[in-house]
């Protein structure tokens, strides 16, 4: 028999917002989502777990270094993370404060315990870690969510699409997803009990229309791959980073599209989410 790809749509970003949130259990519920990471100190977050259990929704944790986000642990033990309490506004912000020796590690740790703790307490399986704009591969970084994800032996998002032609069009967005590559496949050999999930959708995040899915869906290889998305209703205002704006109700229609169901159909791509592939 041949060997058949196993597809984990994750929906990025539950508990920031209610109409992501809406959307997310609508890609679940209608579409082809398979799992979501969850940002356990989001302001909704409370809300968003107990609307996944109940429609029996995934979830991981989306370890989060960003996006203004209260931190999770008391904020006078991670001041150098949190400094006042909130997360730094930025994925830029955060990079230049730890690659300069602002951050410490022993609070960048317990910042991101803290963080797997909360979304346990407020009631979520977690099945598995990714982080919230990346920055789990930062060097440094990596090494200690993967010592939490050893700890708790649960898989991790490992976001190593290699670039295509196609990419050209988006200089941007291909340098960055041809950077996380590249830190991702330059990483040390995973630490023993980690497995590290091949993901992709980065080059795609908040543009992942009904074309582009199916352009991925057609160049998945066999093996077990995760496709990160954002899919949401209407075209929300986050506080927390203003400036965001996704393709959030494209990416909901692509997720539910009758054309999208019948490409994994035809492909023989089987939905999975994190805990079946254990």
């Amino acid at each position: 028999m041949p060997p058949r790809t196993r597809l984990i749509v994750n929906a990025d970003d539950l508990g920031l917002h209610p109409s992501l949130d809406a959307g997310i259990l609508k890609a679940h519920r209608d579409g082809i989502v398979t799992s979501a990471t969850l940002l356990a100190t989001g302001p909704s977050a409370v809300e968003a777990v107990g609307l996944a259990k109940a429609q029996g929704l995934a979830v991981g944790v989306h370890l989060a270094l960003s996006t203004r986000l209260r931190c999770a642990a008391p904020a006078e033990s991670v001041r150098t993370v949190a400094p006042d309490g909130r997360l730094r506004a930025s994925w830029a912000d955060f990079a230049r404060a730890w690659l300069t020796g602002q951050v410490r590690r022993e609070e960048l740790e317990r910042e991101l315990s803290a963080q797997l703790f909360r979304a346990r307490e407020l009631g979520a399986r977690v099945d598995h870690l990714d982080g919230h704009q990346h920055l789990h591969l930062l060097p440094g970084v990596r090494s200690v969510v993967e010592g939490i994800a050893a700890r708790e032996a649960l898989p991790l998002r490992w976001p190593d699409a290699l670039p295509r032609a196609s990419w050209l069009r988006a200089p941007g967005p291909a340098l960055k997803t041809t950077v996380l590559a590249v830190l991702a496949r330059t990483a040390p050999r995973a630490r023993t009990g980690v497995r590290r999930v091949s993901a992709g959708g980065v080059f795609e995040a908040g543009r992942l229309d009904e074309a582009a899915l199916l352009a991925v869906l057609d160049a998945l290889p066999p093996g077990d791959f995760e496709l990160g998305c954002h899919p949401g209703e209407g075209a929300p205002h986050v506080p927390e980073d203003p400036a965001w704006r996704y393709g959030w109700g494209a990416e909901l229609a692509a997720l539910t599209s009758p054309r999208v169901k019948a490409k994994l159909v035809e492909r023989d791509i089987v939905l999975a989410n994190y805990g079946a592939l254990s």
